[in-house]
Order: C-alpha cells, then sequence, then structure tokens
C-alpha cells in the first residue's frame, strides 16, 4: 500500500525526517538506493565503499526519511565541495567550457538522494534535500542527475536548480548527466 501524503511538510508521507548515521546503516541506505535507481550487486558494493569514504570528508552529512516503525524510507547526504574529490575532477572541464567553473568553490554539493519508490511522489525528497541544505553554511549547492526529463530533474528545477552543463559523461556510467547548480536557500513552493 502505498503512503498518504502528510499536511506537515515535516512529516510527508508521514515520515520522520532526521539525522542519520549513515556510516552505520549503508546497506539499508544502499538497499533503497539499489530499488530506487536500479542498481546491481556489483553497483552496490562499489557505491558501499564510496559511501563510507565520504562520511569521513569534513562537513560530510546525512538525514533520513524514516517510517514509524524506524525503517529508511529514502536518504540524501552531501558536504562541502572540494576541488580535489572524484565528483568534481570529472565535472570541472564541463563547468569551464560553459563559464560556471565558480560552482566548484563556496558550494555544498547533494552527493545522493534516494526515495524508495513506494514513497516518492509525496514530498519525500523535497523534504530531505531543503532540509540538509537549509544547514549549509555554502551560499549554494550543486549536484549531477542523469540528464534526462525526469521527476527528480523536475523537482530540482523546481527548487531553484538550473542546467549548469549539460551531457556530462562519467566513467562508469552509461548515460550522460547533467550537473545543476542552486542558490541557498532553496526556493519553496
Amino acid at each position: 500500500m502505498l503512503p498518504t501524503p502528510g499536511l506537515d511538510p515535516d512529516r510527508p508521507a508521514g515520515l520522520r525526517i532526521g539525522p542519520l548515521d549513515l556510516a552505520a546503516r549503508v546497506d539499508e541506505a544502499l538497499r533503497v538506493q539499489a530499488v530506487a535507481f536500479g542498481l546491481s550487486q556489483e553497483e552496490v558494493g562499489i557505491r558501499r565503499w564510496i559511501v563510507q569514504r565520504h562520511m569521513t570528508c569534513p562537513g560530510a552529512r546525512a538525514l533520513g526519511a524514516y517510517t514509524d516503525d524506524g525503517a529508511l524510507a529514502g536518504f540524501v547526504y552531501g558536504m562541502p565541495n572540494d576541488r580535489a574529490h572524484w565528483w568534481s575532477t570529472i565535472v570541472e572541464p564541463y563547468l569551464r567550457s560553459g563559464g560556471h567553473e565558480d560552482w566548484l568553490d563556496g558550494s555544498f554539493v547533494i552527493t545522493e538522494l534516494h526515495v524508495h519508490p513506494g514513497f516518492q511522489g509525496h514530498g519525500v525528497g523535497r523534504a530531505l534535500i531543503t532540509r540538509i541544505t537549509d544547514g549549509a553554511a555554502e551560499q549554494r549547492s550543486i549536484l549531477s542527475a542523469v540528464d534526462t526529463d525526469s521527476p527528480a530533474r523536475g523537482l530540482y528545477r523546481a527548487l531553484g536548480y538550473t542546467d549548469l552543463a549539460r551531457r556530462v559523461y562519467f566513467p562508469s556510467a552509461s548515460l550522460p548527466y547533467a550537473v545543476m547548480g542552486a542558490p541557498l536557500p532553496l526556493r519553496r513552493p
């Protein structure tokens, strides 16, 4: 049964949004990501290592969307951008060619945002991303998303994100990505 959308923006779909010890709950979070994003077991194994490494970075934070019984229905994590990180080294030439290289400085990166399909479309992703960026010291936020016309890209646009670079290719991805940026705080409806 699908959740009923909640009226309280702090409890979308009846879920509680709060801090997530992602290092301790990485396997549960990756199960959500695997279902939401269609990851193979091999990809989950690689991402497990990446998530654990990211959570040791200065300023890395995570939030979860929890059901009443404490199960994880969605999560977001991010950190202040660091030009030395792998992601930045990949997107930098694309941003530079479009005159947006400065977005790599003073930005909070949304590294991952995933909501279990049974809870999508009820404001969970919006609540997670706005809550985590509201706590950022940076003046703006950047992220990458598959470069298609998807509900995720629609959400990001509604929050104020605009395309900074398109047709960005990551070495392990078969589909192109878009890099998007938004001033903080994010736009509210």
